[in-house]
């Protein structure tokens, strides 16, 4: 047979032909508002124990409702929970992605973006990239951290300044005596900080690259957030996978999916938890456990896989690639073989696909106490389910050390009524005087949130 009929009969070609297809389509009803292929009626959220999952369903044309990114109007502001208030922090921060309170009660801001090295590969990384543009996630990195100072005492920032500059996509900020370590995209650096310095200054203290970090061409979450251990011996970092579920290849995913431990004395990098597609925020609760946020796969329906809040134990597996949420096989995973896998299961359900990022719990919060036994956690919103869902803050109460009952509303109205996102929120930091702090990576703002009757 012709070698060029062999390629037009064979099933690569006719792969190849339903992505261009699939690309077509999704561009069209992309323009016209969404694809819009099912309708979610259910929100699947709370402990685990208390929920059913519906089976995963697939289609050619997956779901694509993006919020068209655009800008908070003159006078509009996010809408906070009856009894709280929400008020500016500050203003004209590009996009703000991570937040971290320093000793003195600063704030430092990553402004980041995913590097402009990320490569663009095959059909499925064309979508993506069109529709991070259209969310407002493909503008070139800032790659600066800002330090954000109230010097009266207000709750509104008085001064900014450039606290660290070229960096690589800056997420996740952890100080140690004076070592701040800082994770960019591709390694952890750290540097001299002085108390109540407005910029570090690396020509007298050079930064220093103290581990390199999953990074590659291809780095498709790119996002790296760091926190120190409670005796400051080691720092904990959370990798996102390579892919959606291992379609690259499993060799693509080496120490990714993960939670690593940095061992501050040997340098010695090691997996601590396995199988979480894509934690990010990390705390510790009063009690000295560490939890996490996790953004779960796509591409099973609008009602699968809800992302989740757990609690990560050494040794911990979640399950991605071959298992979501328990042991609930992937149907995509063809070679699954029974390596008799110990599953941890996640401790809470957020709902599918809000994008769960930042993670505070809130006993250092100056709100009342039934707000104080819990988290707050910052949904960064959809863009592959109907409706939509995130797009928030919320607070998840806890009882007895576990999260307990439904998701309460603490922070809306980042959608307009049209469904476009005026912003969209991310990191979270209880802030000197109790607060809560949170930064808009599409409205370009940091929020301040408090609860009636406190101290502001």
């Amino acid at each position: 047979m012709d070698p060029t009929h062999e390629f037009f009969l064979s099933k690569g070609f006719v792969k190849f032909m339903k992505n261009i297809f699939s690309l077509i389509i999704l561009m069209l009803c992309t323009l016209m508002g969404g694809c819009k292929t099912n309708v979610a009626k259910t929100e699947i959220n709370g402990p685990s124990s208390e929920i059913t999952l519906p089976k995963p369903s697939s289609t050619l044309i997956p779901t694509v409702n993006i919020a068209r990114a655009t800008s908070w109007p003159e006078g509009v502001k996010p809408v906070a929970k009856n009894g709280f208030s929400v008020s500016l922090f500050a203003k004209d921060i590009d996009h703000p992605r991570w937040i971290y309170k320093l000793p003195n009660g600063d704030i430092l801001v990553a402004q980041s973006n995913k590097p402009s090295t990320n490569s663009v590969h095959g059909v499925k990384g064309v979508i993506s990239n069109y529709f991070m543009k259209r969310a407002g996630a493909g503008l070139e990195s800032p790659d600066k951290i800002t330090l954000l100072r109230d010097t009266k005492k207000i709750g509104v920032a008085d001064v900014k300044s450039d606290f660290l500059t070229d960096l690589h996509s800056p997420f996740g900020m952890t100080l140690i005596g004076q070592d701040l370590y800082v994770a960019n995209t591709d390694a952890v650096f750290r540097y001299h900080y002085e108390p109540d310095d407005l910029v570090i200054n690396t020509k007298k203290y050079p930064p220093e690259k103290f581990v390199d970090l999953p990074a590659g061409e291809t780095n498709y979450h790119w996002t790296k957030n760091i926190i120190a251990s409670p005796d400051h011996q080691k720092i904990y970092i959370t990798v996102g996978s390579n892919s959606n579920v291992a379609e690259k290849g499993l060799d693509q995913e080496n120490n990714r999916a993960a939670i690593l431990v940095l061992d501050l004395n040997t340098r010695k990098l090691e997996v601590f938890a396995s199988g979480l597609r894509n934690p990010n925020g990390l705390a510790w609760d009063r009690n000295g456990k560490l939890w996490t946020v996790v953004n779960e796969r796509d591409e099973l329906g609008d009602n699968l896989v809800p992302d989740y809040l757990t609690q990560v134990s050494e040794g911990d597996f979640f399950g991605w690639p071959y298992y979501y949420f328990g042991k609930n096989i992937d149907p995509r995973i063809k070679d699954l073989e029974d390596k008799n896998y110990n599953v941890k299961v996640p401790n809470y359900a957020l709902g599918a696909h809000v994008a769960a990022l930042g993670l505070a719990f809130a006993d250092a919060s100056n709100f009342s106490d039934f707000y104080r036994d819990g988290v707050f956690i910052s949904e960064h919103g959809s863009w592959n389910r109907i409706p939509k869902s995130g797009y928030k803050v919320v607070f998840i109460p806890f009882k007895d050390g576990l999260p307990h009952g439904k998701p309460i509303d603490i922070l809306t109205g980042f959608l307009s009524e049209d469904d476009a996102a005026y912003g969209r929120p991310v990191g979270l930091q209880i802030d000197a005087i109790g607060n809560l702090l949170i930064a808009d990576d599409v409205g370009n703002k940091v929020w301040r949130v408090w609860q009636n009757n406190t101290k502001k």
